[in-house]
């Protein structure tokens, strides 16, 4: 399908993000007219213990309204690589370092409207080394089984979607965990 970018123009820029709209000319010859949030790209990480248990986060969401049970995760620095800030921010919201971060793959978080651009890691051989949070986070950190957070994720538990889409990608390394 082709569609044509007539002219873009950017309408909001934050903190974390910036919002362009884009007017497109569409495969039938119309017009419309796209938002955008440009996003220089996230990291999720799915740390183990030598336990068998997955750490997680709880953290209130605001723009959910709720307090949630997700995967550590960020948001890059501008032009920083992607294993660079798992290592960061696995170290951030957990306290602890990895010494076998592995990426597993990537995904669009909300590819209708979004370029953020996920990258999954699986974090093991972990030992503290902390980071301080940043300051506007509130963490509760939680040690979960992996068979129990799977169970959690499968019975709608854990609403958050790239701890989900997480999950899904690293089941053939999780399958070790299960009994």
């Amino acid at each position: 399908m082709n569609f044509e970018l007539l002219d873009s123009e950017e309408i909001f820029e934050g903190r974390v993000f910036t919002i362009r709209r884009d007017n497109l000319r569409t495969p039938d010859g119309r017009t419309t007219k796209f938002d955008i949030v440009e996003h220089h790209g996230s990291v999720v990480i799915l740390p183990i213990d030598a336990d068998g248990n997955l750490l997680l986060v709880r953290q209130y969401r605001h723009a959910a309204l709720a307090d949630m049970l997700e995967l550590p995760a960020g948001v890059l620095e501008e032009n920083e690589e992607p294993i660079l800030s798992a290592g960061r921010e696995l170290r951030e919201e957990t306290g602890m370092a990895s010494n076998n971060l592995v990426e597993l793959g990537k995904f669009y978080l909300a590819p209708g409207y979004s370029t953020e651009l996920m990258t999954v890691f699986l974090a093991t051989d972990l030992y503290e080394n902390p980071l301080a949070p940043d300051a506007d986070e509130f963490l509760a950190l939680e040690k979960i089984p992996v068979e129990e957070a799977l169970s959690l994720a499968e019975k709608g538990e854990m609403p958050d979607a790239k701890t989900l889409a997480a999950l899904l990608m690293a089941r053939p390394q999780l399958e070790k965990y299960l009994k």
